[in-house]
């Protein structure tokens, strides 16, 4: 009996030392937000993505081993106007049919210090890949930790707004993206 016992503390402490234990971080939606800010003719024009999902595997303590992937609906693109909602989808744009989504996935995570890290990874937008890297900050209330952060994109890489749309004096070819995305699950910092 006694043997039992010490096997199981032993394999309860393995579980919460493991790095299954973070698979339990989730994204939290309601509280979460993805914004991108561009500029038409010069003037400062923000949309939102509605539906994201993210997959964290992060330890404050140990942040080169974490994992992040990162999935958009690239379909619930919303400029908040509807005559604009309804081109975001075409070819020209997004081409939500043939690329529903975008992707993010980390190749390496690193602490800067002071609650600040930086990720590294392939962001992949319609078809084109690219490698960035994505500084954030994170904060913790509770048991919720935030991850805020921005950062710029050129969007005629990922072919968004071709043809008579890649002409940049219309469509800036600079957007900014920035996010606040609410997680549950994760270590003190």
């Amino acid at each position: 009996m006694r043997a039992h016992r010490l096997f199981s503390l032993i394999a309860a402490v393995a579980v919460v030392a493991s790095p299954a234990a973070f698979a339990q971080q989730k994204l939290v939606p309601a509280q979460s937000e993805i914004v991108f800010v561009s500029k038409q003719m010069g003037v400062p024009v923000e949309g939102r993505f509605k539906k994201f999902d993210a997959q964290v595997s992060f330890d404050p303590a140990k942040p080169d081993a974490s994992k992040i992937a990162f999935t958009v609906d690239i379909a619930s693109a919303t400029l908040g106007a509807p005559e604009s909602d309804a081109e975001l989808p075409k070819a020209t744009w997004f081409n939500t049919a043939k690329f529903p989504q975008a992707a993010f996935q980390s190749s390496a995570v690193k602490a800067l210090g002071g609650g600040k890290f930086e990720v590294s990874g392939k962001l992949s937008i319609k078809g084109a890949s690219r490698d960035v890297v994505i500084p954030f900050a994170l904060t913790q209330a509770g048991p919720s930790t935030t991850a805020s952060g921005s950062f710029a994109l050129k969007r005629l890489q990922f072919k968004i707004g071709e043809n008579e749309w890649a002409d940049t004096s219309m469509v800036a070819d600079d957007v900014q993206v920035k996010f606040k995305l609410a997680l549950s699950g994760v270590g003190k910092l």
